[in-house]
Formats: structure tokens, C-alpha cells, sequence
């Protein structure tokens, strides 16, 4: 049970995680060691921060460890050159079973003005593992107006849907 963002013992919940609850936003400055020939960010860091944004969001929501199931189709869209920051959001759109869908986008930022653009955008499915094991998650609920558009970009996006 969830006591003001905490986990009660046993793993136990009193409310259902809302969709707001998971969105989450965190940023990295791309550095010399994670660009490529090119000086610009590393396609597999982007990925990797894309997969651990997307993972924080799916264990806030499933109160557990999750782990990456799938990842839907991922286009780089523009390079992000050393020196700027790499945004990741990341929020539960959709759950199953033991299966939480995530939506996330990508932008560059530049750290000077807060300027940016968008850079790459998926949907990345986990699992939630309870000693190793796949476990029930929550349901998702939506109640703001905020929650909704976010649901429904994430659903319009979504190749699989």
C-alpha cells in the first residue's frame, strides 16, 4: 500500500497509481564521452536513458522492478550535439497483466536558453518482477484533463494500438 509515495509492507496498495503519478522528466548533458564521430550524443546513450526514465516511471506506477520487454519502433529524428542537454519524459500509459507501457519522448535542450525540439519518441514495454518473477501491476487510472492528452498522444503514437 502506497503511504504518501511509499511502499507499505508487502507490497500492498490503498490507491490506484494515476497516470500524472508516473510522468516523469530527467536530464543529462551530453558530454565528449557520449557522442560519436560526429560530436553530436550517441545513439545507444540516448537509448539507454530513454530505457532508465522509462523503467523509474514503470517502477513508480507497478510499485516493483521492472525490467524491458520491448521496445517499440525508435527514430532519430535530429542529433544532439556535445554541450547540450538530452530531456527524457516518460509516463504509464497503458498497463496489463504484469506489463506496464510507456510513452516516452525525446528532446535537445539548450542549457543556456531552455530552448528545444523534439529528437526521438516510443513506446517501451517492462514487466514487473517480484523476486524474479513476473507480478500483477495496478490498474491505471486517468482523472485530470492533463493525464487525458497525455494518454492520448501516447495512444496516437503507438504503432501497435
Amino acid at each position: 500500500m502506497r503511504i504518501h509515495g511509499l511502499l507499505a509492507p508487502h507490497g500492498l496498495r490503498n490507491c490506484m497509481p494515476t497516470l500524472v503519478d508516473t510522468y516523469i522528466e530527467n536530464r543529462y548533458r551530453v558530454q565528449p564521452n557520449h557522442a560519436n564521430n560526429y560530436e553530436t550524443a550517441h545513439g545507444g546513450n540516448v537509448m539507454k536513458w530513454m530505457d532508465e526514465v522509462g523503467a523509474m516511471s514503470a517502477m513508480r506506477f507497478a510499485g516493483h522492478s521492472c525490467v524491458t520487454a520491448n521496445v517499440d519502433e525508435l527514430d532519430f529524428q535530429r542529433s544532439i550535439p556535445i554541450g547540450d542537454n538530452v530531456l527524457v519524459e516518460a509516463y504509464v500509459y497503458a498497463a496489463g497483466r504484469t506489463s506496464v507501457r510507456v510513452h516516452l519522448r525525446t528532446y535537445r535542450e539548450n542549457p543556456r536558453t531552455g530552448d528545444r525540439e523534439q529528437t526521438t519518441e516510443s513506446n517501451f514495454v517492462f514487466v514487473a518482477l517480484e523476486e524474479g518473477t513476473p507480478t500483477e501491476v495496478p490498474e491505471l487510472t486517468v482523472e485530470s484533463e492533463r493525464g487525458e492528452e497525455l494518454r492520448q498522444r501516447a495512444i496516437d503514437y503507438d504503432p501497435g494500438e
